[in-house]
């Protein structure tokens, strides 16, 4: 998952990124609304964490012109105030959904994981990559016009690898997703699913591991 994390108060936006990073996700910072803009507008990213009390261009504005040019990214805003009014009205200017601070980093990562499942049509239906094709409606697989023979756990993995777009996704990820969280978060099916996958895409390799993170194409 690619996050923006768009946060004026630089220690808090750091810790964020480096929380998320650990997580397996890819998180680039944004200290002030323009710079939010600038940056969402030459990366699709997946999810936005979007302070409202923004320097330059406040998170509403940085909101509104989100979702006017349609950006794909799903947006979840923090602010300070957390009355009932607040989160009514940041959520009309466009978010999908609302976080009060101070909050508790576990549950920021459980509604960001949330929001990046969201919304089937956010992702286009074929994705390519590096001489991968898969068709995401008719459940098939090329490589360089090669067909190719998936488990559907092995077809789930590599649409994550491909809808992530060069960013890393962690095995926690691979099993919130692909096994929808029914499998034990200790388990290696992941690990294993990956193995396979990358012995029937063959060679050159494209799937690249990092351990500790996760894995990306």
């Amino acid at each position: 998952m690619r996050v923006l994390v768009v946060e004026d108060e630089e220690e808090l936006g750091q810790m964020i990124a480096d929380g998320l990073r650990a997580e397996g996700m890819s998180a680039d910072i944004a200290g002030d609304g323009a710079k939010a803009l600038e940056m969402a507008s030459a990366v699709d990213y997946d999810v936005l964490i979007l302070d409202r009390e923004l320097p330059m261009v406040h998170g509403d504005a940085v909101c509104r012109a989100l979702n006017v040019a349609g950006h794909p990214a799903r947006i979840l805003m923090l602010t300070a105030a957390g009355s009932l009014g607040d989160i009514v009205e940041g959520l009309g200017h466009g978010a999908d959904d609302y976080l009060a601070k101070p909050f508790s980093y576990l549950e920021l990562v459980a509604r960001l994981r949330a929001l990046g499942r969201r919304g089937p049509g956010t992702v286009p239906t074929v994705l390519e990559r590096r001489g991968l094709r898969v068709d995401t409606l008719r459940r098939l697989a090329e490589r360089d016009g090669r067909l190719l023979r998936l488990t559907p756990k092995e077809f789930g993995v590599l649409e994550a690898l491909l809808a992530a777009d060069g960013g890393m996704v962690s095995a926690a990820e691979l099993l919130d997703t692909v096994w929808n969280g029914e499998v034990d978060p200790s388990s290696t099916v992941a690990k294993v699913t990956v193995h396979q996958l990358r012995r029937k895409l063959g060679d050159p390799p494209l799937i690249e591991t990092a351990p500790g993170f996760g894995y990306r194409l």
